[in-house]
């Protein structure tokens, strides 16, 4: 029996980027950039998220392979690994979640290189799906999952570099087919590259911090549920951030961050965009096969210059994330911070608070997101993060020998 791809679930995508839709207002303004695989976007980890979803320039962590890769040459632990877990969209339903485990370690005598690696798998748990006439049909379990590994270096004693290269698998199609119903899938490749550059000012008797980060994140293939006739762009993302920490007291430390992100995608065209009649009808219809066959090298650059709405809605595409950490002794953490997005670009506007508790070998940390835009389903999101520091682990053990 003939297959057909069903893409039904690119309808994830809107609930993944969480729009709120309540946004419009019956306005023609709202047109958020749309990407393939939005699971990739979503912050794994409590720390970041409790900042309102930073991490271009704070301290690194075993978590660095999403915000910032480079970082890890300059962290100051041998190795750590560390697991995460959000239950996603609990306001709407309750087995979706997101899972991820990272981890890090630093090679060579000089401690000036590193390797990474992550691992994520975002499940929109169980979907039931209908064939005409109401009659049940299969019943899956449509998932996105991706592999990456990744290296840094330091370049000098202040900047250091990273690449990661990335396998993501996609499944949110399926197979009409009742011969042998079988899951279909997208495969992609992608690649991030970053830098991170860190110095310590005296300001006063004290000595501080300032950091500086960017990444570029998956610049790579299109992904597509049905055969290529409408491929989509994966959400490559440039990161911008900068970390100022500096000394409250003895024990006692205080970061402020700030994060701007934008999508390296374009725009696509809306016909409410274009004139009517025949000659508005073609034009749209032009730019929409431009879109559909630009490359995403091309569209990298075509995203600083395409919105409909020109230099303003270029600034519209840019969200802004800023936070605060507060550590004591480097044990103990506390956190707080704000993620902006343009109500005509989703409208993701919410308060990240959280805590984190250190030992020598493990490190505990958990978020709690409240959203501050209307009927957002992101509101009430929690995150945990569970860390294990390989350099704590070794003196245990040989403290115990």
């Amino acid at each position: 029996m003939r297959k057909r791809l069903f893409p039904i679930f690119l309808l994830a995508a809107t609930v993944l980027a969480a729009f709120d839709m309540s946004a419009q207002s019956g306005k023609n303004e709202f047109n958020p950039v749309e990407t393939g695989v939005t699971s990739l976007g979503i912050a794994p980890d409590a720390r970041g998220a409790s900042m309102g979803d930073l991490g271009a320039a704070t301290d690194p962590d075993a978590n660095s392979q999403f915000w910032n890769p480079s970082k890890y040459a300059f962290a100051y632990s041998q190795a750590a690994v560390s697991l995460n877990y959000t239950p996603w969209l609990r306001k709407l339903v309750n087995d979706i979640f997101l899972a991820d485990l990272s981890a890090y370690y630093k090679i060579g005598s000089s401690d000036n290189q590193a390797i990474s690696a992550s691992l994520r798998y975002f499940s929109l748990g169980e979907v039931n799906t209908s064939q005409e006439g109401g009659v049940d049909g299969q019943t899956i379990n449509p998932y996105e999952m991706s592999f990456d590994v990744g290296y840094s270096r330091k370049l000098s004693e202040k900047f250091s570099m990273g690449v990661v290269f990335r396998y993501i698998y996609s499944a949110l199609g399926f197979s009409e087919s009742y011969a042998g119903d079988q899951n279909t899938g997208a495969s992609a490749f992608s690649a991030d590259i970053s830098g991170y550059y860190t110095t310590y000012p005296i300001i006063g008797r004290n000595e501080c911090q300032w950091s500086w980060g960017w990444n570029i994140s998956n610049i790579g293939t299109k992904v597509s549920y049905d055969g290529g006739e409408n491929p989509a762009f994966l959400p490559t993302n440039l990161k911008l951030g900068t970390t100022f920490m500096f000394p409250l007291a003895d024990y006692h430390t205080l970061a402020l961050s700030l994060d701007l992100n934008k999508l390296l995608v374009p725009t696509k065209p809306r016909r409410s965009d274009f004139a009517d009649g025949i000659e508005g009808e073609e034009e749209y219809i032009t730019k929409l096969e431009d879109w559909r066959n630009m490359s995403p090298i091309s569209g990298i650059f075509k995203s600083f210059s395409d919105a409909p709405g020109g230099f303003k809605e270029e600034l519209r595409e840019v969200t802004v994330s800023f936070g605060a950490e507060y550590a004591y002794n480097n044990q103990f953490f506390l956190r707080a911070g704000y993620y902006y997005e343009n109500e005509f670009k989703g409208n993701r506007q919410y308060l990240g608070v959280g805590a984190g508790f250190s030992l020598n070998v493990v490190r505990l940390d958990a978020s709690y997101m409240m959203a501050t835009a209307q009927t957002s389903p992101l509101d009430q999101t929690l995150r945990f993060t569970l860390t294990f520091d390989m350099d704590g682990l070794r003196d245990l053990l040989g403290k115990r020998r």
